[in-house]
């Protein structure tokens, strides 16, 4: 009984790392508590005393992002979940990637970043920067560059740091 709660234990750890390292979404506090409660793999205590350890152990991290705390799996987490990736049911792990790729795909339709540049007439570059959300333009701005490499730097960052940049751009006006 003593090596089915322990194996119980390591699995449910793994499969919260497998989670936090997979999926497309940054869960914060609650939404990853909703999420496994909902699939009823863990019970709430349960979940939360396995974050903790977790986090004691180094394996993850709770990192605040835009006034939201969030998980992120860390070096010593990925390497135990590369060990003891087999250790995870391989139904589980089926049932996650299916409703990762659908959570995907959602949240890619809901929310889209748009980054595209061309050269104009007079040797310079026209960038457009674009928010879409749910299909309707939120924010769209077009900026003329001298260079292409100016002009790809932009989009870059862009893509990666849509959120911070919006919000400073609109502060800027506010």
């Amino acid at each position: 009984m003593f090596s089915d709660n322990t194996e119980e234990l390591a699995q449910n750890k793994l499969i919260l790392l497998y989670i936090i390292e997979n999926s497309p979404h940054f869960f914060d506090k609650n939404e990853l508590s909703e999420y496994i409660l909902e699939k009823n793999y863990i019970n709430f205590f349960l979940i939360k005393q396995y974050l903790s350890e977790l986090i004691q152990g180094n394996l993850i991290e709770l990192i605040e992002d835009e006034d939201k705390h969030k998980y992120v799996i860390l070096e010593k987490g990925t390497l135990a979940l590369e060990y003891f990736d087999s250790k995870i049911p391989q139904n589980i792990k089926n049932e996650l990637k299916e409703d990762f790729e659908a959570f995907s795909y959602v949240q890619e339709k809901d929310r889209q970043v748009i980054s595209e540049y061309f050269l104009k007439e007079d040797n310079e570059y026209m960038v457009n920067l674009k928010l879409v959300e749910n299909e309707e333009t939120l924010f769209s701005i077009y900026m003329s560059v001298p260079s292409i490499e100016q002009a790809k730097d932009i989009c870059e960052k862009w893509k990666v740091d849509t959120q911070n940049i919006y919000k400073n751009i609109v502060n800027l006006f506010i």
